[in-house]
């Protein structure tokens, strides 16, 4: 079978080469409809472009590294999904990697991208350290961080694209006081990561404000996972249960939590509202239900997409962009005012 290649291309849609080339790296200098027929012609004549050669050309290889912490966290599948699809449509394929901060692979694996010649990268950590980390490649290529934004004050700036965790926080305690609930946990708080650090702060700010008891439960692990929320619960649930809400740290932990409750005979949400953050897809099945917060996946891999795709077409490196994605209350059947029979 004869390759395909662009001049096909180009006379089979009636137009020229390089209008082909426009469409195939989404110029703006043509319409949305050529574009899409021309596209679509590719599509039905098995047309690929040669990325190999469109990167010695231009400098650029449309390929985009993405290092999480934990593929298989149901929250990190779901950003991954919604990176990879919509760096798609702006023409960009993406290298995904999986490593944290701190377990000596994260050097190694941007060594790598770097070394497969990625136009940018998108690291996900909560980890205190990532800002450090990307700091040391600043003049190497663009990076942007995912889920640790820290106040300015900390000294050490980056690229990131966060959820609003302070404000997060504050939206559950705030949840709870709305529904008549005043002694509390937070279950989770992890020290080492940022994300959960605000998370906690923000609900403990609005708990202080709102005359709230709140008891934390620390969690000594690396992960928010459904085992780790298991084994914290069930330390807790040990002793006499006085609080009436948990805020747990992720829905992950609160799947946990919802199992050790089961097995303790404690019925939610009747004598204890569980309120999870992430909104994963697990949180929506019909015999679960968990209410929690939500971080807005799409927008967040939206937003940082284009403000990776910012720093790839910009010269300067002295210019640092933090956006903030405030979450959303999402009430399912996890919550409800305190049981007083």
């Amino acid at each position: 079978m004869q390759r395909v290649t662009i001049k096909d291309i180009a006379r089979l849609a009636g137009v020229s080469v390089t209008t082909v080339s426009r469409a195939l790296n989404h110029g703006p200098e043509i319409s949305p409809e050529t574009r899409e027929r021309i596209l679509r012609i590719c599509r039905e004549e098995g047309y690929r472009t040669n990325l190999l050669a469109r990167s010695l050309i231009s400098s650029r290889t449309n390929v985009l590294g993405l290092i999480l912490p934990d593929i298989a966290n149901p929250f990190h599948a779901a950003l991954s999904f919604n990176i990879e699809t919509y760096a798609r449509e702006l023409g960009y394929q993406v290298m995904l990697c999986s490593g944290r901060p701190g377990d000596g692979q994260i050097e190694s694996l941007i060594d790598f991208l770097i070394g497969q010649r990625v136009d940018g990268i998108l690291l996900s950590s909560a980890n205190d350290q990532a800002r450090y980390l990307l700091r040391r490649y600043r003049d190497v290529l663009p990076a942007v961080l995912l889920g640790a934004c820290v106040p300015e004050a900390s000294g050490i700036r980056a690229n990131a694209v966060s959820t609003d965790n302070f404000v997060g926080g504050r939206i559950a305690a705030e949840y709870f006081h709305r529904l008549g609930h005043r002694d509390v946990v937070y279950l989770g708080l992890r020290r080492g990561s940022v994300t959960h650090t605000l998370r906690h702060g923000g609900f403990l700010a609005a708990a202080r404000e709102l005359d709230m008891q709140v008891t934390t439960v620390e969690n000594p692990g690396p992960a928010s996972s459904i085992s780790s929320g298991y084994q914290m619960a069930r330390r807790l649930f040990a002793s006499p249960l006085t609080q009436t809400a948990l805020f747990a740290a992720s829905d992950a932990v609160a799947l946990g939590v919802i199992q050790a409750a089961d097995e303790a005979g404690i019925a939610i949400p009747e004598r204890l509202s569980i309120l999870g953050f992430d909104d994963i897809e697990y949180a929506a099945l019909p015999n679960i239900r968990l209410s929690t917060l939500s971080r807005n996946t799409a927008l967040m891999a939206r937003a940082s997409v284009r403000l990776l795709l910012e720093l790839v077409d910009s010269d300067s490196r002295d210019e640092y962009t933090s956006k903030l994605i405030t979450p959303t209350l999402v009430e399912r059947a996890t919550c409800a005012p305190p049981y007083s029979g």
